[in-house]
């Protein structure tokens, strides 16, 4: 049986993927801010090194190995630069790319003693699309794809793939919490003009850890209604 670990999954993208691959038969392992109800989950803020290896070795204790990574924690931060402090930048930076990258070093070894393994990345449209007042998310969400890259040509040869799934907007609790006025604004340049839902995404995962896309990795996949060709 797959043993998956999924961060960031209390709620909208990460709640969803928990749902489709436990359906396909996968143990899978949540984490997040807030505290729910599930025998596999841990209320923990992935706020520093320490506690990403309390939750690897929490994982470790319950399913012995880990054979899926998705790394769907993070934070959106919009603001001007001239304005972004410098507990900001180390907030950011250390939850949506160090705390990934560490993660992937944690779960590499077992991976290449089974010589298997999935990590995927959540990146965002505004890694490849410029955002303005978005820079410091954006330059996150840019490493995580140049980790992805690396890291896929790193471990090929042990049967791991890497790969980036960078959405466009989507609609969760994000969204809900918009204005009908703003939306339509952010749907004038989308090109399908929709929202990408969760479900999509996961499905997506789905397919990206099954054995029918073992030969794609190093990827960045642009789920996005076409946000990414232009409007």
């Amino acid at each position: 049986m797959t043993n998956v670990l999924i961060t960031g999954s209390s709620s909208g993208i990460g709640l969803e993927t928990a749902k489709v691959l436990r359906e396909q038969g996968c143990n899978v392992f949540r984490t997040g801010r807030r505290h729910v109800e599930d025998e596999h989950y841990l209320s923990v803020e992935l706020s520093c090194f320490e506690h990403a290896k309390i939750l690897y070795e929490k994982v470790i204790e319950e399913f012995g190995n880990i054979d899926v990574l998705i790394n769907n924690a993070g934070e959106y931060y919009y603001s001007p630069i001239e304005r972004v402090q410098t507990y900001d930048i180390e907030r950011v930076m250390l939850l949506n790319l160090s705390i990934p990258y560490y993660l992937a070093s944690l779960c590499v070894s077992q991976m290449k003693e089974k010589r298997f393994g999935r990590i995927i990345n959540i990146s965002s449209i505004s890694a490849s699309v410029g955002e303005a007042n978005a820079s410091l998310y954006a330059a996150t969400k840019a490493g995580l794809y140049g980790m992805t890259k690396s890291l896929a040509l790193e471990l090929a040869q042990y049967n791991i793939t890497v790969n980036c799934i960078s959405p466009g907007w989507v609609e969760t609790q994000l969204m809900a919490d918009i204005n009908e006025e703003d939306k339509a604004e952010i749907l004038d340049v989308v090109p399908q003009r929709r929202f990408i839902q969760p479900i999509e995404i996961s499905n997506l995962i789905k397919y990206l850890i099954s054995e029918e896309a073992k030969g794609l990795t190093g990827q960045n996949i642009n789920l996005c209604a076409g946000l990414s060709v232009g409007s």
